[in-house]
């Protein structure tokens, strides 16, 4: 199934994917077109940003600007829980960006997100499978049937385990700025980055 997937990825389809905590939406990240059906699919507003997962950190030459020396520290605490906001590359849509010129991205922990992302050789969106103001999936069962209907294809992994989101934090900016506090916990980050809060 993982290899049927990625082919849907490459040919610019939709593909619903377990992550560590709930469903998500996958798309070829760098192909304007399949990152359009993602936010037509979720109803989303092009003024919100889309985090991106990373299928090797070497994906992320093509996607920043610059990796900042706290940012280098802080990749250390992947794979999971903690998604790092770069300025974007020119290579990014501009859409991804929701025009804030800044992009998250994560190293996925979980296995089928590693094992799909590793098999489309590149960044896939990461957003949940949701309908934008909709609760976010942690069990396949609880799948908006019609949006599973939009898409190409649904690896289902039964039930995840819910709970918090990825910590995000902003490398752009000095010190860093924690934007939202979720299943890392932020002392981590100052541990990390041997700082005080």
């Amino acid at each position: 199934m993982i290899g049927a997937a990625a082919s849907i990825l490459k040919n610019g389809g939709v593909v619903v994917f377990p992550t560590s905590g709930l469903y998500g939406l996958g798309a070829d990240a760098l192909c304007e077109s399949s990152v359009q059906k993602v936010f037509s699919l979720k109803r989303r507003s092009e003024t919100q940003p889309l985090l991106l997962l990373l299928s090797d950190i070497r994906d992320m030459d093509r996607l920043v600007r610059k990796v900042p020396e706290e940012a280098r520290l802080l990749m250390a605490l992947w794979p999971g829980r903690l998604t790092l906001v770069f300025d974007a590359s020119d290579a990014v849509p501009p859409l991804l960006t929701g025009g804030t010129g800044k992009i998250g991205l994560r190293l996925p922990a979980h296995p089928v997100a590693k094992a799909l992302t590793a098999a489309f050789g590149g960044p896939i969106t990461g957003t949940s499978a949701n309908r934008s103001g909709e609760p976010p999936a942690y069990k396949s069962a609880d799948l908006d049937t019609a949006l599973c209907r939009e898409v190409d294809l649904v690896l289902d992994a039964g039930d995840l385990s819910g709970g918090f989101g990825s910590t995000v934090v902003d490398v752009t900016v000095r010190p860093v700025r924690v934007i939202r506090e979720g299943r890392l916990p932020v002392a981590c980050i100052w541990d990390a980055l041997k700082q005080p809060p």
